[in-house]
């Protein structure tokens, strides 16, 4: 059994270059994909607390563990969300996560975004004035956050990183504490190439692991699995459009973890395609004057009333990360 390509984290950790992603997955469709894709040779699974099914990994993880693999064989992220941003409760979440998938450790812990929610009040912490408006803690910044992740317990957590972060967030967490995130998990396919966002991670040793690398069809354009270019590569090579736009990522040295709850297409994505220098062109060629980003938390409802990425929808949100 191929067990994949793997990157080299700047931690010297081995991460499996494709991965099954778990957003956005139903209960009891993630506890059978994660069993399948690990018996169908995946080793990086990607989760997260706001995805709320980390408990049916856990079942999946019994099923697999020690029959199938070591824990040691898996390369298991996970995320720290918005509402345990703070110091006092960082760890709190880490060790529900823990008990949740029933291992003792993770591989990589990210910061899933670059804004925190006030805790103790579930995970999307309502407004107090603002109908359908989750409430902003304009006090901890990211670097507070940063912070709260470098002292976890090195037993707890093998690696620490961020997600849907930007060059000026990253920059401000690296200048306060001098320690570099292994990772930045980011929305990445044809349409949201971000240059200038990866060569900064290139700069700096900082792995980029591509979600949604399919696009979606969040916002009803057009799906990238139906682009036409995209069809034509596929039909070239024997493959399907999804292998094609995962390849996309790979070709750009990330790491990527196209979610599926379907057999057929969780073996089918973990099936690496090379792309020549040509078909990758002609694929990036599909995001000129085409710039799409579907995940922006201030089209979510409830809405987070953040500007975090400079979007021109997000102008005129009332808040901005707070680096420092």
């Amino acid at each position: 059994m191929s067990l994949g390509k793997h990157i080299v984290l700047s931690t010297g950790a081995k991460l499996p270059q494709i991965g099954l992603g778990t957003w956005l997955s139903k209960p009891k469709e993630v506890e059978h994909a994660v069993e399948y894709a690990v018996r169908s040779g995946y080793r990086h699974l990607d989760l997260a607390r706001i995805y709320q099914n980390q408990d049916e990994v856990g079942a999946a993880l019994k099923k697999v563990i020690p029959s199938v693999v070591t824990r040691e064989d898996l390369f298991i992220t996970s995320k720290l969300w918005n509402s345990a941003h703070q110091a006092a409760y960082a760890e709190k979440e880490l060790d529900e996560t823990l008990a949740q998938i029933g291992t003792d450790y993770l591989d990589l812990y990210l910061i899933h975004w670059p804004i925190a929610f006030p805790p103790g009040n579930g995970l999307n912490p309502p407004h107090a004035t603002k109908e359908g408006e989750v409430a902003i803690d304009t006090e901890t910044s990211l670097v507070d956050t940063w912070k709260a992740l470098i002292a976890l317990p090195k037993s707890k957590v093998r690696a620490i990183g961020v997600s849907n972060f930007t060059v000026a967030q990253l920059k401000g967490i690296i200048a306060a504490t001098g320690v570099v995130p292994a990772v930045n998990q980011i929305e990445a396919h044809p349409l949201l190439p971000q240059d200038e966002l990866v060569a900064y991670c290139k700069s700096q040793n900082i792995h980029i692991t591509a979600y949604s690398p399919l696009g979606n069809n969040l916002i009803g354009k057009p799906k990238l699995t139906e682009n036409a270019v995209v069809e034509e590569v596929a039909q070239r090579l024997g493959a399907t459009t999804a292998q094609v736009l995962v390849a996309w990522g790979a070709h750009r040295g990330y790491s990527v973890i196209p979610k599926s709850v379907q057999e057929e297409r969780i073996v089918s994505n973990f099936k690496q395609v090379e792309l020549s220098e040509e078909d990758y062109q002609k694929i990036s060629a599909i995001g000129h004057d085409n710039y799409t980003r579907f995940n922006i938390p201030f089209t979510y409802k409830p809405k987070w009333d953040v500007n975090i990425f400079d979007e021109p929808i997000e102008k005129q949100a009332a808040f901005s990360a707070k680096i420092q």
